[in-house]
């Protein structure tokens, strides 16, 4: 009994304890209950007059009794809508073919200003023992051009939609009473040449803590391996931050723990001496770690570093760090090398929006998009051309997922060198990041050079920021400016003389397809149809610049068969919102994607599964539903990592051919309607059968959830898949069906989308419908549902559809 006892005191001691260090220092997520208007990017007065007082706000402190517009906490917001965040506007807008053709055709820019301002406001409530505390916002990002405003009272403005802003609210906070944020987003300026969106569309956080704490972003942490790899010199910087008006007598720990919680190790202590308002002052600690876990690709190890800041004798901040430990090099002759062994780099390039949402991609979806790219055998993202979401990297780094992380543009200012910091200071503990792109095609700057002093410069900034990492560019065939970065990175073998290179340059780091063609079309397309703004898969109309068939292969055969080269990165992963090109209105998306904007996999998909994994394939294409082709002569190919496959046409063999390595195989035949039957064998033994026939019309509608548990709070999802089958169960590869979803319970409809790149319908419901008409394209649709904040129930999705045999399914949000 005294026992028992003694163990459930030691539980309470340390239950306290964890009580404790949240106390300390607390993050809290204001992703919900967001207000939201548009304002107007050209009438002053129809942006609720902002800017208009006699005394505005780069006047005044605030404009007391002057300010009527929404930074004011007497503006009445009560019409607005009431939204979640992350919140993209853009998806909600109609398209134009007026409109800007990068940005997929919605009507946003300069030239509608009705719809390119959009203001949100945040009531928050802060505790009186909160007084005496640094109190902090987070915006992990907005797109873009925005003001913040706090209780009426300017912060800032960031003009770039890609950086993290961290504002400090403490003075201007009601303690002990409610209190707002404000922020005016402007996204008249584009500022890629892709859709963007609009909005909050990434994590927005209070932040509480002490005034003496680690800054944000404040640690780094670095390691260097012994040649056993089975210890590690870990090195710790810590930055502090003084917010007091005292001076601070500080004593600074660092503790790692394992995966399991374990604390493996801890530095010794280091005393500093902080003066008031001292910023951002550095110490350096360093400590052995032995039998260590190495991070990599099959089993992603990650450790916690915690930072512990004592005043005195008091604990004052705890500071949590994720890293891994592992090495990386780019040698000149074995390619990219992690923890000593040779890796390919099989990558893919991403942006950030999905069908449904555009770019306010919630955290699950991140989860799925990557895991999409994993089925493949993918182990590499770049996250073309901009820095992502810290969301992103997380997952990255727990699911294994290589990242060469891209700066959004070139230059030595103070502007964009301080985005370029900013960037590596929040992301440089992410073991999943192997290289910092400085940019992407700068055409002005990489022939000449000035662009050479520029590059230069950058990768100089890189090396002081982060000496563990070297500098890349993606770089469009110029021939000056790649001699300033560390490793080459070339979009596309028809722009860039790589063998030249490397003849003449054997010493350099290991270069970076940066960019590859994927030669991917519309998904279940075969005909280009321009007045849809559908595409045939130039990998079977030889269309590229330089009329070869399928130039996915010769991308991969060529990075395959040169181990001095790390690797390459398809030009897409997913289909994007955007940049149509080469068609024009009405098509709406890019679709170079190996998966679509759903994250449907295209043909394509499964030629590099065949060679990027040892999962057994054979995946035939064209589908057989090729009405009104009907003695037309075909291509039927195959892509498969088995030795040999035999094609049946109609019960005729066509042949039995060999698989070229990393290849293909291709039959002639002519079109008629009944069946394809492939035949795969491996050391002459018959191991895998892929049949694919004509099918009837869609009758049945097959759901296929990728979750069907939610967590409550507002901001979890469900992904839910719809396929579109005939009355023997087979996927009709090319219906077309209207269909009507409807969602009862504590759940909403977030969006929806079906892959089509001239997609043009409404994505979501504006007003909260539980019932919403959704369209199927070449078979297959997708709904995302997100959970209500504060509820928690069942909730069951049905589909149905005129011809179409209803379809349920049930989901649980807890």
């Amino acid at each position: 009994m005294r026992k028992l006892l003694s163990v459930l005191l030691l539980i309470q001691f340390m239950a306290c304890l964890s009580v404790s260090a949240q106390q300390i220092r607390e993050s809290i997520l204001l992703n919900n209950g967001w207000k939201f208007a548009y304002g107007h990017a050209g009438d002053m007065k129809k942006d609720f007059t902002h800017g208009t007082e006699y005394f505005t706000y780069f006047a005044k402190a605030k404009s007391f009794n002057q300010n009527q517009g929404p930074s004011s906490e007497q503006f009445n917001d009560s019409l607005w809508q009431t939204v979640s965040l992350p919140h993209d506007w853009a998806v909600d807008l109609p398209y134009s073919e007026e409109a800007s053709h990068s940005h997929g055709y919605k009507t946003i820019g300069w030239k509608y200003p009705e719809t390119s301002v959009g203001w949100y406001r945040r009531k928050f409530y802060i505790a009186a023992e909160d007084s005496g505390k640094h109190i902090a916002v987070r915006f992990d990002g907005i797109f873009r051009n925005a003001q913040v405003f706090c209780n009426g009272f300017y912060l800032g403005h960031e003009p770039s939609g890609y950086a993290t802003q961290v504002y400090d609210l403490t003075e201007y906070l009601n303690y002990g009473a409610e209190n707002l944020l404000t922020v005016r987003v402007d996204a008249s300026t584009e500022e890629g040449w892709y859709y963007e969106g609009a909005g909050i569309y990434r994590d927005v956080w209070l932040e509480k803590m002490s005034l003496v704490h680690v800054a944000p972003f404040g640690t780094f942490v670095t390691s260097h391996i012994t040649d056993s790899y089975k210890a590690a010199d870990v090195n710790i910087e810590v930055r502090l931050s003084n917010k007091g008006l005292e001076p601070a007598n500080c004593t600074v720990v660092n503790r790692v723990l394992d995966a399991t919680g374990r604390e493996v190790v801890s530095t010794q202590k280091s005393d500093i001496t902080l003066a008031p308002k001292q910023e951002e002052v550095k110490l350096l600690q360093s400590v052995k770690m032995n039998d260590i876990h190495l991070w990599n690709l099959e089993q992603p190890y990650l450790y916690t570093l915690y930072t512990d800041v004592y005043v005195g004798e008091k604990l004052v901040d705890t500071y949590s760090t994720n890293f891994g430990i592992r090495k990386i090099e780019f040698d000149p002759q074995k390619g990219f090398m992690l923890n000593g062994c040779p890796v390919k780099l099989k990558g893919t390039n991403l942006h950030q929006d999905h069908a449904g949402v555009g770019t306010g991609i919630p955290d699950r979806l991140w989860e799925y998009r990557i895991k999409k790219m994993k089925t493949i055998g993918s182990n590499a993202i770049r996250t073309s051309h901009n820095p992502m979401s810290p969301v992103f990297l997380d997952l990255c780094d727990r699911l294994g997922m290589l990242v060469i992380e891209e700066n959004r543009l070139m230059g030595i200012n103070r502007e964009h060198i301080g985005l370029l910091e900013h960037m590596i200071k929040r992301d440089r503990n992410h073991p999943c990041i192997i290289l910092w792109s400085i940019g992407n095609e700068e055409w002005a700057l990489e022939g000449n050079e000035r662009g050479l002093r520029i590059t230069k410069s950058m990768s100089e900034y890189v090396h002081q920021l982060d000496s563990t990492r070297l500098s890349t560019q993606g770089t469009a065939g110029g021939r000056v400016s790649l001699f300033g970065v560390d490793v080459k990175g070339y979009n596309y073998l028809r722009q860039n003389p790589i063998d030249e290179f490397h003849q003449k340059h054997p010493e350099w780091y290991s270069p970076v397809g940066s960019e590859e063609t994927s030669g991917c079309g519309t998904r279940n397309v075969y005909y280009t149809d321009s007045l849809r703004g559908w595409m045939a898969p130039i990998n079977r109309t030889a269309q590229d610049d330089n009329h070869i068939i399928n130039p996915m292969a010769r991308g991969w055969q060529f990075y395959h068969d040169r181990p001095w080269l790390a690797g390459l990165f398809y030009w897409t992963g997913l289909d994007y919102r955007g940049e149509p090109n080469p068609m024009l209105y009405p098509a709406t998306g890019s679709q170079f994607g190996i998966f679509d904007y759903c994250g449907f996999p295209k043909d394509e998909a499964f030629y590099l599964k065949s060679w990027w994994t040892d999962e057994p394939v054979l995946h035939l294409s064209p589908h057989w539903n090729l009405s009104g082709h009907e003695g037309d002569s075909i291509n039927v190919w195959a892509y498969s990592n088995c030795d040999e496959v035999e094609l049946f046409v109609n019960g005729k063999s066509l042949g039995r051919k060999s698989m070229p390595v990393n290849g293909y195989i291709e039959w002639k035949t002519i079109y008629r309607p009944g069946s394809l039957l492939a035949k795969g064998y491996k050391a002459g033994k018959k191991v895998m059968v892929e049949k694919i026939e004509t099918t009837g019309k869609a009758t049945r509608i097959s759901i296929e959830p990728y979750n069907t548990t939610l967590k409550a709070g507002g901001q979890d999802i469900a992904i839910i898949d719809l396929t579109l089958k005939d009355e023997k169960n087979r996927e009709v590869p090319d219906a077309m069906n209207e269909m009507i979803v409807t969602l009862t319970g504590p759940a909403t409809i977030l969006g929806y989308g079906n892959g089509d790149p001239g997609f043009k319908e409404i994505e979501r419901p504006v007003n909260g419908e539980t019932s919403f008409r959704i369209k199927a394209f070449s078979g297959k649709a997708q709904v995302i549902i997100r959970s209500q904040e504060g509820k928690k129930g069942n909730v069951q999705l049905e589909v149905s559809g005129t011809g179409l045999k209803k379809a349920t399914q049930q989901f649980i949000i807890d």
